[in-house]
């Protein structure tokens, strides 16, 4: 139920909230018959409550509905975004109803909740008055924001070309609006209303619709909206959305649009490349990158500049770079600095200079030459006279928080660099078993000798934190190591924007609690405006919501602040294969393969694709063969067990047995043992005795991971696939079952995808065709990783194959 039907409750407060407003008005409406105004009313409703967006937010009862006489007014809360796509979706579907003709309004603002005559909920606030007034300087077709919507948009690349800038309208009281219009591929007004041509030609000032990159101007800050929101409540009226409409307007063909322009490179944007090392012991090669890192991470924290994350610019380390501005243009930063670090027993020599990379012109110079232990304070000059050379914006936080020296033990910052380089390499999950307790150990090292380490111990949280989610030890003494760490870090420093970070991280892997992960990021960002992780961890708390284009975005805007970072390639490139927009997902692996074209986890995951989308197999088996035959050590990183039987052949069964870890390989979250890939091999091979052995081993270990962990949902449905394999149906099914109660789709849309399909799974393994079909068609409603290739070649779904219902869901899913 909507909180607009719902008798309304007085409060003794004004409770402002922030809202992201569509408006919708009828152009013409007026006009009309009044059996007219009902159809078309009715015929509206339809369009509207059919979109994605309205839908997606009324389900998670994050949206308002009003009606307005001759339109209606939705208020959003969870982006921007929202209303802007909503509107997109309008006028998509309003080509096939030409009679319906609309002009929209967008505005993001707080709002209050306020009683009606008839005591129901209705909405007031400067929010909604500023969205009135956007609205009525439309035509029919126009979809206009209002500036704060356009800046907010315009950080991302994708919308850029859309926003449009139509300069200021003066709208009621005198009051002007700087308004933007939105139109791409056909959809939206691209001509000037005539609102804003006659102000125009009133002033005798002809002024052209200009497409807008990142705007430049400054925000007004929420505490003052808030403010005069409230004063506005006192002395404004209550709106009830009684309007009169503009004459109608037929909206033109449209003409030639303003041409998109790509993201300009901001004035105040660096990259700070990897130093020389130019000691003569070459294990100071991690104190030169700790010099780099440091001046790197004081940059980072001011918010008016753009600095390169450290993923992107230590690519560029031990080599020779010939063309600056090509690094720099690669890198989307207007400045480089570069510079060397030499030690020589107590003493250390530090050169740095600044390049404006667009005309090879050095702007800045210096040596440094003094006492080792002076190492952070040289770093925090450094960045200090970078700040004032780009002319930056530092306020006092910012520039304490660049002045305080990280640790005073250069043993414990060597110690922390190492693990921190080690816990950058931990994507695959092979290898992270070995090298998680690996930076574990160098950062305990680091923290006993330096108690007060807040950067290590924030980072010890985060590797606990991660071995417990992705199964490496998913035991409560690990979570506990994880808080542990935590709460040391905020007795040293409670306010420090990386603590925040570590919390986002535990609540988001020890927890699942994405709603406390997202308020920590929200605060960890304010402290650190440039840092990569919070963007992405923000795109995977979307992704797990089932928020996927949200998670796109943020995910994109990961990759402005750390390019060539391939990790966040990878993982946009999965989040393009849940939703099966295979072409994307192959672009997107192609440009990670720009960055590291030798990556063989890239290349398989690459060559899969193929499989997916088309179940075409060549390019898989090309491609391990091609892999193992240049380096048969990565031979386990590579031969995926789930794909490598679509070969449906023998030699490929003994193959990836042979390839795959005797300790298993964790998959969300738990443990995969060996026999449970012989038990599956031997039941498609047909060898059911075999497969009971297998089985019988497999479920001894993960039955043990149970009974300790009773509510382990991914634990709980391999245990129910192991026992369909042994024709233990009655606990396979309700083993499969209680894991999906435990973790559904609406709790994590990723694991709890795969879950899902497991169900399918032990239902065609346990001989319930009619639900196993049933599941799969419930599956496929949602993003998921069950392709049309799994669906069509794997031998886990042949008990189904036949059935005209699960063909008709294989045909649905084929390319087109």
């Amino acid at each position: 139920m909507n909180p607009q039907d719902t008798p309304a409750e007085p409060t003794p407060d004004l409770k402002l909230e922030i809202a992201h407003l569509l408006l919708i008005d009828v152009v013409g409406y007026s006009k009309l018959l009044v059996n007219e105004q009902i159809e078309l009313l009715q015929e509206l409703n339809q369009i509207v409550r059919g979109t994605e967006c309205f839908r997606a937010a009324e389900a998670s009862d994050k949206l308002i509905r009003v009606p307005t006489g001759d339109g209606m007014a939705l208020l959003f809360f969870h982006s921007p975004e929202e209303p802007v796509r909503c509107a997109l979706e309008i006028s998509r579907t309003l080509k096939d109803h030409s009679r319906i003709q609309l002009r929209m309004g967008v505005h993001s603002g707080p709002v209050n909740r306020v009683t009606d005559v008839n005591d129901k909920t209705n909405i007031a606030g400067s929010g909604i008055n500023v969205a009135q007034r956007v609205l009525d300087c439309g035509d029919a077709g126009h979809i206009l924001l209002s500036r704060h919507v356009a800046e907010d948009l315009a950080q991302y690349r994708h919308w850029q070309p859309c926003l449009h800038d139509l300069g200021e309208c003066e709208v009621k009281h005198g009051l002007h609006l700087h308004l933007f219009s939105l139109y791409k591929d056909g959809l939206g007004n691209p001509q000037v209303p005539e609102k804003l041509k006659r102000g125009r030609r009133k002033h005798a000032s002809a002024v052209s619709v200009r497409s807008i990159s990142a705007p430049r101007w400054p925000r007004i800050a929420l505490p003052v909206a808030l403010l005069v929101s409230t004063i506005a409540l006192v002395v404004s009226s209550l709106i009830f959305f009684n309007r009169a409409s503009p004459p109608t307007t037929t909206p033109p063909a449209p003409g030639p649009t303003a041409a998109g322009v790509a993201a300009p490179i901001p004035e105040k944007s660096i990259a700070v490349l990897p130093f020389e090392n130019l000691s003569d012991e070459k294990e100071n090669a991690y104190f030169a990158d700790g010099v780099q890192d440091e001046i790197l991470t004081g940059l980072a924290r001011v918010a008016d500049l753009k600095v390169i994350s450290r993923t992107s610019v230590m690519q560029y380390k031990g080599g020779l770079i010939r063309n600056l501005r090509e690094v720099a243009k690669e890198l989307g930063v207007a400045h480089l600095l570069g510079g060397s670090v030499q030690r020589t027993g107590g003493r250390v020599r530090v050169s740095a200079q600044l390049i404006d990379a667009r005309t090879d012109t050095q702007l800045w110079a210096e040596r440094y030459d003094r006492d080792v232990a002076d190492v952070f304070a040289i770093e925090s000059e450094v960045a200090g006279k970078i700040v004032a050379q780009l002319q930056a914006k530092i306020s006092p936080s910012e520039k304490a928080a660049i002045e305080k020296a990280p640790t005073t033990d250069l043993v414990a910052y060597d110690l922390y660099l190492r693990a921190e380089a080690l816990f950058a390499d931990t994507s695959d999950p092979i290898h992270a078993r070995e090298k998680l307790p690996e930076a574990a150990q160098l950062l305990n090292e680091a923290v006993m000798r330096d108690p007060h380490f807040l950067q290590a111990w924030c980072l010890l949280s985060r590797v606990h934190s991660v071995a417990y989610f992705r199964g490496h030890d998913h035991t409560q003494a690990r979570l506990d190591l994880a808080n542990a760490a935590l709460q040391t870090a905020l007795h040293v420093q409670p306010d420090a924007g990386e603590v925040h970070l570590a919390l986002a991280n535990y609540y988001y892997h020890g927890f699942r609690d994405y709603g406390r992960a997202r308020n920590e990021l929200a605060i960890a960002k304010r402290a650190l405006p440039n840092n990569a992780d919070v963007f992405l961890y923000t795109g995977f708390i979307d992704r797990r919501e089932g928020h996927w284009e949200e998670a796109t975005r943020n995910m994109e805007r990961a990759l402005e602040l750390d390019p060539r970072n391939f990790f966040i390639l990878q993982q946009l490139a999965l989040a393009y294969e849940r939703q099966h927009r295979y072409a994307e997902e192959a672009r997107t692996y192609d440009r990670a393969l720009t960055i590291v074209p030798a990556d063989p986890n890239t290349r398989i995951l690459r060559a899969k694709v193929a499989l997916d989308w088309r179940a075409d197999i060549k390019p898989f088996q090309t491609t391990l063969a091609t892999l193992v035959a240049e380096n048969p050590n990565v031979a386990p990183d590579v031969d995926l067990p789930l794909y490598a039987l679509c070969e449906r052949t023998a030699a490929a069964a003994t193959r990836t047995l042979t390839n795959y870890p005797r300790e298993g390989v964790a998959n969300n979250g738990v443990n995969y043992p060996y026999a449970y890939w012989d038990g599956v091999i031997a039941r498609c091979q047909g060898d059911l005795a075999k497969a009971r052995v297998a089985f019988t081993a497999a479920r001894k270990e993960v039955e043990n991971i149970v009974e300790k962990q009773a509510d382990f949902a991914a634990a709980l449905s391999l245990l129910g696939m192991i026992d369909a394999g042994l024709d233990r149906k009655d606990e396979a099914l309700r083993e499969g079952l209680r894991g999906c109660e435990l973790l559904p789709v609406s709790k994590d849309a990723v694991d709890g995808a795969d879950l899902a399909i497991n169900l399918a799974q032990i239902y065609a393994w346990t001989g319930e065709k009619d639900r196993a079909i049933e599941q799969i068609a419930a599956v496929q409603r949602v993003p998921n990783s069950l392709s049309y290739g799994l669906l069509k070649l794997h031998p886990y779904w042949d008990p189904l194959r036949g059935d005209p219902r699960f063909e008709k869901i294989v045909a649905s899913l084929a390319p087109k």
